[in-house]
């Protein structure tokens, strides 16, 4: 057996650049939002090419920012998946809204574009979904479908920063997306997040819910930015009362500070870089991988090109071992594994306070986001990953196929 080597499945990948930036914001010593925040969110509109961006204190405080922007009245409901992360649906129940659940595709893992009319109802608002671990989700079928029923669209666009849809960013397709620069994801600040949109009265909601709900639109550090500070006059406030201290929303302080937005500047530079190294780790691993035909993989969206997050393995219903007895190998040989985050969300201790019908729907049985719940994992491929832990990987594989078929 080869030397136990740790292998985790996701991790920060930085250098020179990152440091000298952030050395240079604590000389500054701004902590809050500063210059160092509109540089990091110019280079992502650049990126991106869209018109705004906010920056916030995590991808689930984006997710946050984005669906109180719709402003939900109490039981709006809003089309989502059952298979992903938690804080996907969280804001819509924190918004008084009803999460509406499909089933995700068995082979992309994505929404399942074939039960979104069987989801629409006279109360529904929006759709959000994500591109699940950078695999976009078909974006015609779905854009479609809101368009011919009036309905918003926010990608969840987390684990997704440089995949394409027909060449264009994911991300750039709805009326809001978010990313989440974790420590995992494709690029990071530590914690951090952002919204952005290409609409401008979005734009000002998020703005607002994330900084305390407040009117006033001054960046930190200005004032005066509308030249009517004192000199207006708002529900019952008396007249002139500081416009920075009215508040025409109830929100929050979710903003990113300068020490982290200067690590993102130095690591968007790098966001293709990093792409490219995920596709090809992933390419490495499924051409070694596929021949023990022990897995069902992710499938690509046609027309896409997923800037992986991960490798998703399903085992096969014929394979003659469990999906905990492959992670129990893998993790003993500390190679690092994960579920597909929440598997099927509705079975989620979170859930159980809750009654089907009045707090959430389902559509379907939830087929797929079930099996992936019980017989799918991932492992790493991102960008710091060498050769030699993508072929530690591979030859801990072959050693449980070998184990398990002369068993």
């Amino acid at each position: 057996m080869a030397e136990t080597m740790a292998v985790p499945y996701a991790g920060r990948v930085f250098g020179h650049e990152e440091l000298k930036n952030l050395h240079a914001a604590a000389d500054e010593f701004w902590l809050t939002e500063g210059r160092w925040c509109a540089r990091f969110e110019a280079g992502l509109r650049r990126y991106l090419g869209v018109s705004h961006v906010r920056l916030c204190n995590s991808g689930s405080s984006a997710n946050l920012l984005a669906v109180s922007a719709l402003n939900l009245a109490s039981g709006d409901e809003v089309i989502t998946v059952a298979c992903g992360f938690p804080t996907t649906v969280a804001p819509i129940i924190q918004n008084r809204g009803v999460p509406v659940f499909v089933d995700v595709d068995a082979r992309t893992a994505n929404v399942d574009v074939r039960q979104l009319e069987d989801a629409l109802s006279s109360r529904t608002v929006a759709v959000i979904a994500a591109h699940t671990l950078g695999n976009p989700f078909e974006v015609d079928a779905v854009k479609s479908f809101c368009e011919e029923h009036g309905l918003r669209l926010i990608e969840d666009n987390c684990d997704a920063l440089g995949s394409r849809f027909k060449c264009e960013l994911t991300g750039t397709f709805g009326d809001m997306a978010t990313s989440s620069f974790y420590p995992a994801h494709h690029i990071t600040t530590g914690e951090g997040g952002a919204v952005y949109t290409n609409d401008s009265i979005l734009d000002a909601e998020i703005a607002s819910y994330r900084d305390w709900g407040r009117d006033c639109y001054c960046r930190s550090g200005k004032q005066n930015t509308c030249g009517q500070r004192f000199c207006q006059q708002q529900g019952t406030l008396p007249d002139g009362y500081d416009h920075k201290y009215t508040y025409s929303r109830f929100g929050y302080n979710l903003k990113m500070t300068d020490l982290s937005a200067s690590i993102g500047v130095a690591q968007l530079a790098k966001v293709d870089a990093f792409g490219e190294a995920r596709r090809t780790n992933y390419a490495f691993l499924r051409t070694h991988l596929e021949p023990l035909g022990l897995f069902d993989f992710q499938e690509p969206t046609p027309c896409s090109d997923p800037s992986w997050f991960a490798m998703l393995l399903t085992v096969r219903d014929d394979a003659p071992f469990t999906r905990d007895e492959i992670v129990a190998h893998l993790e003993a040989n500390k190679i690092q594994t994960r579920m597909l985050f929440a598997g099927n969300m509705t079975r989620q201790p979170c859930f159980t306070s809750l009654t089907e019908g009045t707090d959430y729907r389902i559509v379907g049985d939830l087929t797929n986001s079930d099996r992936f719940m019980n017989r799918a994992f991932l492992v790493g491929v991102y960008p710091g990953l060498s050769a030699l832990h993508l072929q530690y990987m591979v030859g801990r594989f072959e050693e449980f196929a070998t184990l398990r078929s002369a068993a």
